[in-house]
């Protein structure tokens, strides 16, 4: 059992985490929820000693604590998984899962089968059946997250706490999870789950505490409560409909891909999307989204195959092309991809935007701030100065920086490549609503998710795809989930027109 009372902190006189409460139960699955900014993370940080907290009390089975290191912290059964991958690429699957606790044969002499053999099982245990001895970074990010939850199992944790554990993976992976974490629990291990995934939280947890700016607004059974009273808890308000209502006459074709083909990737893609238009390209994880997005964006070279904007054929070699041609792409990993995490907000942003912030060759500081801060001012950006590193950012708000680097340009076309992961509900909703904004304005968004409530609720079009290919394509009274995984897996292998 682990009670937190009268916690608090503060970063160069920023509070914070004020007084805060929070209590987990033996062989309890516990929700914090709150949005991006709100302290959920810093508490855990403070809970496993990753920080100092400034004043307040922690006890750990009615002995008060206070651990120094995350090492301390698990000595005491407590693991944490947090919501950045703590890979090391260049080892193999096995050597990740024991660092820091290798078996030895005295002398520092590995015991390297013992450690495949144990590694092996406890992969297979969350559904995971590959050779343990392959470097780590040729995993997909969903594969890599899992091996971080099977880092927490070795270990013989008796708390876990997971920060955004689902966020790249797949239906299937997240229901091999959910299996594992109920099995945990009934042999006594509790959880401490942080998400901003709704379904995941009435479908796996048994209380929930809310925070809000710092501070513990209030603890509720998942049983006696409901998604509005929870959403009003964390953003102090009436959220309204989750999703924007969409009324947008759509244009001409702005963006047309024939025949787009790369042996072992995607074969013969072929699909299309309007002015104003929303399609959302949908289905389980390594089934060709990503590669198609990044061919488009000229990340990658296609075998075959033409895209056509505007009705004209176009090449695209490299990202510089493709932004000239009035193309954004939020990458669906914004720690390597969106974002250069030890620059500024500021110089993050205007990284693509130099032309709105440049006079006579020379940037502006004066209008380059402007054109910053208007930009985070507009998505909600949570921070107290532009100036800022993105890596002191929350998950969330560097998600936010992603997408205002890319509104800057005013594209034409814009690939959305998961979009709202590791964001919380309000700022969701916000997302959306710039989403459907520019689809007012006539932007051709592409969209590409792995929450179906989201595809449903915010595509006009769904393209399905299974193993490279488009399987089913689905729109109005037929945009279900039900519909989109049995095409999603593989069901009918409809071929495109």
């Amino acid at each position: 059992m682990i009670e937190m009372s009268g916690i608090c902190k503060a970063f160069n006189g920023n509070v914070v985490l004020k007084d805060v409460q929070f209590e987990l139960a033996d062989g309890e699955i516990h929700a914090l929820m709150g949005e991006n900014g709100a302290g959920k993370s810093t508490m855990m940080k403070i809970l496993t000693g990753i920080y100092n907290r400034d004043n307040g009390v922690i006890k750990v089975d009615g002995e008060e604590v206070t651990f120094k290191s995350p090492k301390e912290a698990e000595a005491k059964g407590i693991a944490v998984i947090h919501q950045e991958l703590n890979i090391l690429p260049d080892l193999t699957v096995a050597e990740n899962l024991f660092l820091g606790n290798e078996q030895t044969a005295g002398f520092g002499i590995l015991k390297n089968k013992e450690m495949n053999r144990e590694a092996t099982r406890i992969l297979k245990q969350l559904g995971l059946d590959i050779d343990v001895r392959t470097p780590a970074g040729t995993l997909s990010v969903g594969k890599q997250q899992i091996i971080e939850i099977a880092k927490a199992i070795e270990t013989n944790a008796k708390v876990i706490v997971m920060d955004e554990p689902t966020a790249a993976l797949t239906d299937r992976e997240i229901h091999t999870l959910f299996k594992t974490i109920r099995k945990l629990q009934s042999e006594g291990v509790s959880f401490v789950y942080i998400s901003h995934r709704m379904e995941e939280i009435f479908a796996i947890c048994d209380r929930i505490t809310i925070l809000r700016d710092g501070q513990s607004v209030g603890v509720r059974e998942i049983k006696k409560t409901t998604f509005d009273e929870i959403v009003q808890m964390m953003v102090g308000r009436e959220l309204g409909e989750r999703f924007p209502s969409r009324n947008v006459t759509l244009g001409d074709v702005k963006l047309e891909v024939k025949g787009l083909t790369r042996p072992g990737l995607c074969e013969d893609i072929h699909f299309n999307v309007r002015k104003g238009e929303i399609v959302a390209l949908a289905g389980l994880m390594g089934a060709g989204r990503t590669e198609i997005a990044q061919a488009l964006f000229g990340f990658r070279k296609m075998a075959k195959g033409e895209i056509l904007i505007d009705d004209k054929k176009v090449k695209i070699k490299n990202p510089r092309q493709a932004i000239k041609l009035g193309m954004g792409f939020v990458t669906e990993d914004r720690k390597t991809q969106g974002l250069v995490v030890d620059f500024s907000i500021k110089d993050n942003i205007s990284m693509t935007n130099f032309d709105k912030t440049a006079q006579s060759g020379f940037i502006s500081s004066k209008q380059e701030r402007t054109f910053v801060q208007n930009l985070v001012e507009k998505l909600g950006v949570k921070t107290a100065s532009i100036d800022l590193s993105a890596k002191a950012l929350s998950g969330g708000n560097q998600q936010k920086v992603v997408i205002a680097k890319w509104l800057g340009i005013a594209p034409k076309i814009l690939i959305l490549d998961e979009p709202t992961r590791g964001v919380d509900i309000g700022a969701k909703k916000e997302i959306y609503q710039i989403m459907n904004d520019l689809a007012e304005q006539g932007v051709a968004i592409l969209m590409i998710s792995s929450e179906l409530p989201e595809v449903i609720g915010m595509s006009d079009r769904v393209l399905v795809m299974h193993e490279g290919k488009i399987t089913g394509e689905v729109s109005g009274e037929d945009m279900t989930q039900e519909k989109i995984m049995h095409y999603a897996t593989g069901g009918d292998k409809v071929v495109q027109n």
